[in-house]
């Protein structure tokens, strides 16, 4: 951990939790993870090893605390780690607010989307029966498929058994643009994004999701940033 020689709040509070990952870490907390694999499902490029250190850390400020669950060990923010949702949120705004954002040229990994999807189904709008959504995304060399039931949403590594009518192809760039509030569905079908299956199902498969939480954050003008 940093340690910068200053009094100042800010720069202690840096010291804390202003490590690379670290607030990573805390967003996947904040979103529900519990437990070690969960949490790294979102963050695919952070190593077992740096996880666990950073895990180590936040229990030493106060941010988490670890228990032993029915499964092994499970994290849980306490009081002041719940109270940085406030500072994720604003780095999440400004992101996209000011960040540029284009997506085929940007070095994205798939599994970060799946998994924010996977987050946030809107059970009330599925169809009445479970279902699985394969993904063929380029540059990816298996599918991935989303389990879609009313108490169940999964992402899984192969078709659990349910029935499959809905294939979405496409590259990589699209689905994030779409998915992260850059362009409208219909735009990202315009960049390459398809929908395979029956027309009434592909057709309403957009509302089936809540977009990312940042995804209505409107793009600050080139003129504004300057």
């Amino acid at each position: 951990m940093a340690d910068y020689g200053q009094f100042c709040s800010v720069a202690r509070a840096h010291e804390a939790v202003g490590g690379r990952w670290t607030l990573l870490v805390v967003r996947e907390l904040l979103c529900g993870s519990r437990r070690f694999n969960d949490i790294r499902r979102g963050i695919p490029r952070i190593s077992r090893t740096m996880l666990s250190e950073r895990l180590q850390d936040l229990v030493h400020v106060g941010v988490i605390t670890r228990v032993e669950g029915e499964h092994g060990p499970e994290y849980a923010l306490t009081e002041a780690g719940r109270e940085l949702m406030g500072i994720v949120g604003a780095l999440g705004t400004w992101g996209q607010r000011w960040l540029p954002r284009r997506a085929e040229t940007e070095d994205l990994d798939l599994e970060p989307i799946l998994v924010d999807m996977e987050r946030r189904v809107r059970a009330e709008a599925l169809p009445g029966e479970p279902m699985v959504i394969r993904f063929e995304i380029e540059g990816q060399r298996q599918p991935r498929f989303l389990l879609l039931k009313e108490a169940d949403v999964s992402l899984c590594g192969r078709n659990p058994g349910f029935p499959e009518p809905l294939c979405v192809r496409g590259s990589l760039s699209a689905l994030a643009a779409w998915w992260r509030g850059d362009v409208s569905f219909a735009e990202a079908q315009r960049m390459g994004i398809s929908v395979d299956g029956p027309k009434a199902l592909a057709r309403a498969f957009p509302d089936w999701f809540e977009r990312y939480l940042f995804a209505e954050v409107g793009q600050a003008s080139r003129k504004s940033a300057i």
